[in-house]
């Protein structure tokens, strides 16, 4: 017999006394930034009496929710988003502190704009900070992939739970490659969102509302529900989902527009396979959004990276957000691009695994380990694995390979800390530097010291 013991050395000398073969492992609590240690602040939360309940209306919250298609417009329109107002992925940031890709998507933002002639001037604009702002797309009621810019001429989705009139929204996707989200500002980015504004998102809209006046809104969160059952995990593998929208929304499509430019609408949507994660995204948020502010919840609502920094919110500790450095993702790479060419995680698409879809889903979406690397038991055992973190399963959102188990949904606070398990994420991987682009996909976990930091605040607050 061989014995592994941890912590007090009593076990082990009385073990050793008696001859027997003894590993001694030098471990102790962690220590949370705050000082305190987690086996405490476990105790403490565990000991708040209004937890389980708190956590039992957080999760009714968000299995309550459905998400509908209600309109599409400018953010100008739907979020009063003004000249020189800037949007972003993740937790506030500053000029100074943006990673590569998010100032690129900004420089190509301010161009879009006409603030400056040529990107390149943008930086001083943005150094200098007098004439535009940044503010993270969460505090708007919206979220955007990737570097998650949001000017205020590019549309966006709108999406409604009827029960309550709550909205959340998303720009459109642009596809993949070489593309704002990705940091990219080059001509062909921008005559690209010029398009998607003066064609993309009238179209849309007339179809939008054609189809909510007549047959009601479309049911994205039931589309979610399907594209789950057909090999989809809506964060970096969405084709079912699209295809499902642009069936919806076709037969208005062809009554929007002239036969041109309806027909560039469709081959556009028909071939960007990712055009249905800006429509997962919001409806992610939306259902979240209703267990904020469940004072003694220990689900997190958001998970966000601006490309610098990696942050969360939890449902029990208000707008406060628990940040650590963004990590690099690991998976494959495009072309001659390898992991010196990626800038670290980014972007708001982390709502999907908040959600307990993306990467809580990958068992669902097995084909996704071509994109993100790994195998197909490595997706089997991921989605298993998140279970351990996550307070319930979603009746609604279902996994076939594993006997229609409900997806792990509300990531708890408290389990990540007590088992040490992070959420898993699969990604898109953008370029370092700005104006490069995507170079990959992989997958990625936050940085383990967000969830003690959280931990600790609602201690306090359970203390109080």
């Amino acid at each position: 017999m061989r014995v592994v013991t941890t912590g007090t050395e009593l076990l082990a000398d009385a073990l050793g006394a008696q001859a027997v073969a003894t590993e001694r492992v030098d471990w102790r609590p962690p220590v949370t930034a705050a000082g305190s240690d987690v086996v405490t602040d476990l105790a403490r939360v565990a000991l708040d009496p209004r937890r389980a309940d708190a956590n039992r209306r957080a999760v009714d919250a968000v299995l309550g929710v459905t998400a509908h298609l209600v309109d599409v417009g400018p953010a100008s329109e739907v979020l009063g988003l003004e000249r020189g107002e800037f949007l972003h992925a993740g937790p506030p940031i500053d000029w100074e502190r943006a990673s590569g890709p998010l100032r690129g998507a900004l420089m190509g933002g301010a161009a879009l704009e006409g603030l400056v002639d040529d990107p390149e001037d943008a930086p001083a604009l943005f150094a200098d900070g007098g004439s535009v702002s940044l503010e993270p797309c969460h505090h708007r009621g919206a979220v955007g992939p990737m570097a998650g810019v949001v000017t205020p001429s590019m549309w966006m989705w709108v999406l409604e739970d009827l029960e309550t009139g709550r909205r959340t929204h998303c720009t459109l996707n642009e596809g993949l490659g070489k593309v704002l989200r990705y940091g990219a500002y080059g001509p062909d980015v921008l005559t690209r969102l010029r398009w998607m504004g003066d064609v993309l998102g009238p179209l849309l809209r007339s179809a939008v509302r054609r189809v909510r006046d007549a047959e009601g809104p479309v049911d994205v969160t039931g589309i979610l529900t399907q594209m789950l059952q057909m090999g989809d995990e809506a964060h970096n593998r969405n084709r079912a989902g699209t295809l499902m929208t642009l069936r919806d929304l076709g037969p208005a499509l062809v009554h929007a527009g002239e036969a041109g430019d309806v027909s560039d609408v469709l081959r556009f949507v028909g071939g960007n396979d990712h055009f249905f994660l800006n429509l997962a995204m919001p409806t992610c948020k939306l259902a979240l959004d209703a267990a904020r502010g469940i004072d003694g919840s220990t689900m997190v609502v958001a998970m966000a990276r601006n490309g610098t920094d990696f942050g969360i919110q939890v449902a029990g500790t208000g707008d406060e957000w628990f940040t650590g450095p963004a990590q690099v993702a690991d998976g494959l790479f495009l072309g001659d691009y390898g992991p010196d060419d990626a800038n670290p995680d980014i972007g708001d698409s982390a709502i999907t695994e908040t959600a307990g879809i993306g990467g809580f889903a990958m068992a669902t979406a097995p084909a996704i380990v071509r994109l993100v690397g790994g195998t197909v038991p490595d997706a089997l055992a991921t989605t298993r694995r998140m279970h351990e973190i996550a307070l319930a399963e979603n009746p609604r959102w279902t996994v076939p390979v594993l006997d229609f188990q409900g997806t792990p949904t509300g990531i708890d606070v408290t389990r990540v800390c007590r088992t040490g398990i992070l959420p898993q994420i699969n990604t898109g991987m953008a370029g370092a530097v700005a104006g490069v682009g995507q170079v990959g996909a992989g997958l990625v976990t936050p940085p383990a010291e967000i969830f003690p930091a959280a931990l600790a605040r609602l201690a306090e607050l359970a203390a109080r």
